[in-house]
């Protein structure tokens, strides 16, 4: 039996090679960082996000596990650029 490598359905990259799920401007890393924080549940993320499908959530969850260093690394780059934004603001006069 031959085996056929098959894509992930529900993902696409855009012009930058960002992972994003088909039909909606929400990257894959935004919808594991919500997993990663508030430990949900496939399920859970469904209800915090209905405009997104089991199946998108399933794919991009697959997506994640089998590109999970890189997609580490993005959030690693994510989370320092942030913090170099917040030392960079001036202390609010409020």
């Amino acid at each position: 039996m031959a085996i056929v490598e098959t894509c992930y359905e529900h993902i696409i990259l855009d012009d930058k090679n960002i992972p994003i799920i088909a039909g909606t401007t929400m990257k894959v890393v935004e919808l594991i960082l919500d997993s990663i924080a508030y430990g949900w549940s496939p399920e859970e993320l469904n209800f915090q996000h209905p405009y997104l499908s089991l199946g998108q959530i399933h794919s991009a969850l697959a997506y994640y596990w089998d590109h999970r260093e890189a997609l580490d690394r993005d959030i690693e780059h994510r989370l320092h650029f942030v913090e170099q934004m917040e030392k960079a603001q001036k202390p609010s006069a409020v």
